[in-house]
């Protein structure tokens, strides 16, 4: 499924019994619009958040996740404006101050400072970073977004895939899906979160009752599910804690840590398994857990799985799991970053570069590379049976 992003011309193909609703928000939206740039919008970029039904933390390891779309979203008004400059607003004012940039400020983006234009000058990179060009349009933009911020509903993704699809119509480009999902994955990273692709490969390829089965390697590919008929119709309850966790605040020791974990794990598991020399192996930026696998089980008479199917998926994991205990078991406290050095031959500046701890610093005295290993393969295990 790489097809390019539907248009529409009737809320009613977005929101169903919600369009009366929506149309309030979105004649709100139009009439703000109009008094805050003198003239109507073009048009209105969408994009929603997500929930994720199964597969924690598992895109960014290179395994399937089955997450889906939900209603919540994020809007873009935008319409060109003739000029050199990009002006976005935002409909809670107070909150997100309204914002002047030129074309080329728009490349320009501070991860150290937790800015909400930020996202959007992420969104207007990735699109043209993945057409290797600069813009040469100014527009001007307003934003009204549904996604709670900080509630784990994807609201950073929904807020930059929908001004992928608005940059992007402004431009005159047409990118598939899924190379507006891919762009957007690697756009998010600029604010400094290592983001693994799952958020945006749903808000942008999610489909109306349907989760989707999404796969990252060797290709990103999204299959949707439908839910199966039943006489009392399925519902998903969401609920909101209230409690805000700022993924871009906390990356240093949560998400961009986790994130590290796994990739000296996929590095420290390569040299186990004697595979790190491969060429596949060697080249892989960033190696995952995933390449490793698929590796590993590529070498001739390496327990003769050959099925591609579900019991294929299932017998390769868990021989991925008794690897990884013989590889870290030894250390279950985890490891110091001279142990992880030492183990992979590297000095730790090496090792640092290696993680572009630079872009993505993360802050820990050791590192759970047993229990992040443990997880990728075990929750990639009941996504597969899922």
């Amino acid at each position: 499924m790489s097809s390019f992003a539907p248009t529409v011309n009737r809320l009613s193909g977005i929101y169903g019994a919600d369009e009366n609703a929506q149309a309030v928000r979105y004649a709100r939206l139009v009439v703000t619009f109009k008094a805050t740039y003198g003239s109507q919008p073009e048009f209105i970029a969408r994009a929603p958040g997500r929930v994720n039904i199964i597969g924690e933390h598992i895109d960014y390891c290179g395994f399937p996740v089955f997450p889906m779309a939900i209603a919540p979203d994020t809007l873009v008004a935008a319409r060109a404006n003739g000029s050199d400059r990009i002006r976005v607003s935002n409909m809670d004012s107070t909150k997100y101050p309204p914002r002047d940039f030129s074309v080329a400020e728009m490349f320009e983006i501070d991860s150290t400072k937790h800015e909400w234009s930020n996202y959007f000058k992420c969104g207007y990179r990735g699109v043209l970073d993945h057409v290797s060009r600069q813009g040469d349009k100014g527009f001007d933009a307003l934003i009204d977004g549904q996604v709670p911020a900080g509630g784990g509903l994807s609201s950073s993704a929904a807020f930059v895939c929908a001004t992928q699809l608005a940059v992007q119509r402004i431009e005159g480009l047409s990118l598939t899906q899924a190379e507006l999902a891919s762009a957007a994955a690697q756009a998010e990273r600029h604010v400094g979160v290592n983001a693994g692709g799952m958020d945006q490969a749903v808000s942008i390829m999610g489909q109306q009752d349907s989760a989707l089965f999404i796969e990252f390697h060797p290709t990103l590919k999204a299959t949707p599910v439908r839910l199966p008929e039943a006489d009392l119709p399925f519902a998903f309850v969401i609920a909101n804690t209230l409690v805000v966790s700022n993924k871009h605040t906390t990356a240093p020791t949560n998400y961009n840590l986790r994130v590290v974990e796994t990739r000296v794990g996929a590095l420290m598991l390569a040299k186990h398994l004697g595979i790190a020399e491969h060429v596949v192996c060697a080249s892989a930026n960033p190696l995952t857990f995933k390449v490793v696998m698929d590796e590993y089980f590529a070498k001739p008479n390496v327990g003769d799985i050959n099925d591609d199917g579900v019991q294929g998926w299932v017998e390769r994991l868990e021989t991925m799991l008794r690897e990884t205990e013989k590889a870290f078991g030894t250390h279950p406290h985890g490891y110091t970053r001279d142990e992880m050095a030492a183990a992979l031959n590297i000095t730790a500046t090496g090792l640092s570069a290696k993680i572009h701890e630079n872009q993505f610093p993360v802050r820990a005295d050791r590192f759970k590379i047993l229990q992040r290993a443990q997880h990728a393969f075990s929750e990639a295990l009941r996504v597969v049976k899922f």
